[in-house]
């Protein structure tokens, strides 16, 4: 019906485009994380985001709209409650979720701890809200000392464990990460469990790309679920497989960084096959946006921009790329946490209509309608918006 075979959906993670109209019942007014980034730095050189334009969705220093951007574009809000990673990519592919993951400020319940140490065999340290870097530069030798795992968590609904590769194996942390899944139902049910594995020596510990995330899985029926049961290949770049706890993925790829992601995105559009490529670029929220680090944010930014025209030359008649974000993290403001923002919304094809202003759309769950429409599948959340922009 649309000439579209294969969709290639890219999530910028956190790159957002403005605070919604509710943020600051987040604490998130004033965020707007790539155009205060653009200000902090004195200007974002993206030329090849501005021609897909980028720079038609908001004011971006460094960023002006085209007169005839090679995409229709927009920003979309987010429906859901909350602000998270799981929250955001499960509203992207159709589930909106009524109320927020829960968080813990205070740290997780000693009772948990308890029982929790007793089914890993070890005590634990820390229980408390931190940043993952500053609490293993901390805590790291204690944990090399003591043989005993760092757990900790953030505004983000995770339950985090880290530990040196050296004093608790992959394995075994993997193994801690699927006791607290397991342990974590009900009100202590978090978004997330994350393995945070680490190497090196006290004052240079860094964290390694050996970092897992144990999701809980997906709520609801969404489209990658359709996607699969009628037979669309769903193949899943970085941490969508964990984010989606495996469900309504056909072939996943783990990556190392934000260039990985796009070697391995080029790989899996190279393979042809009728379905949906699902990206994550995780380095702008772990590396900058959390670290409240501008310039790295940038810096990022710009290598993407890069990199996108071999991308974009992959994505051939019967293909159409999607280029959004799952939420924020301005690394402009005190907050170290993500931010409750709108994000982008491009739509670039051959097949595809350039210049379409897509305006704001009512939920992340309009991309989930799209591809809906795209591979002719019944689907009732979100509205799609193929018709407005199919040639």
């Amino acid at each position: 019906m649309y000439g579209v075979k294969n969709v290639v959906l890219m999530v910028l993670d956190s790159v957002g485009v403005g605070a919604l109209p509710d943020a600051e019942e987040y604490g998130d007014s004033g965020s707007n994380t790539l155009a205060n980034i653009a200000a902090a730095v004195g200007g974002l050189k993206l030329p090849n985001l501005q021609k897909l334009g980028l720079g038609n969705i908001i004011d971006i220093m460094g960023v002006p709209p085209v007169d005839k951007p090679l995409a229709s574009f927009g920003k979309m809000s987010e429906l859901s409650a909350g602000k998270d990673t799981t929250t955001g990519h499960w509203e992207i592919s159709g589930i909106v979720l009524d109320k927020p993951f829960p968080v813990f400020p205070e740290g997780f319940p000693d009772t948990f701890i308890q029982e929790f140490e007793k089914r890993i065999g070890r005590k634990t340290i820390a229980n408390e809200v931190a940043s993952g870097t500053e609490i293993i530069d901390r805590l790291g030798p204690e944990h090399m000392q003591t043989g005993y795992p760092i757990v900790y968590t953030s505004a983000d609904s995770v339950f985090q464990i880290a530990a040196h590769e050296e004093v608790i194996p992959i394995d075994e942390l993997y193994n801690m990460c699927r006791i607290a899944r397991e342990m974590l139902t009900g009100g202590l049910a978090v978004g997330r469990v994350i393995a945070r594995p680490f190497v090196g020596k006290p004052s240079s510990f860094k964290r390694t790309s050996n970092r897992h995330d144990f999701s809980l899985e997906p709520v609801g029926v969404n489209i990658l679920d359709k996607l699969k049961e009628n037979n669309y290949s769903v193949l899943a770049v970085g941490k969508i497989n964990d984010i989606f706890a495996g469900r309504g993925i056909t072939e996943a790829v783990h990556t190392e960084n934000n260039m990985d992601g796009i070697d391995k995105t080029a790989v899996f559009i190279k393979r042809n096959k009728t379905g949906l490529v699902f990206t994550n670029l995780v380095d702008f929220d772990s590396s900058f946006g959390h670290r409240n680090n501008p310039r790295g944010y940038a810096d990022a930014l710009e290598e993407l921009d890069t990199r996108l025209p071999e991308i974009i030359k992959l994505i051939t008649d019967d293909k159409l790329l999607i280029i959004t974000a799952d939420h924020g993290c301005d690394p402009t403001t005190v907050s170290t946490d993500h931010s409750r923002e709108y994000v982008p919304l491009l739509v670039y094809g051959p097949g595809i209509k350039s210049g379409v202003n897509l305006g704001t759309r009512k939920s992340f769950a309009d991309i989930a309608a799209s591809i809906a429409q795209v591979f002719n599948i019944e689907f009732g959340v979100g509205t799609g918006f193929m018709d407005v922009v199919t040639k």
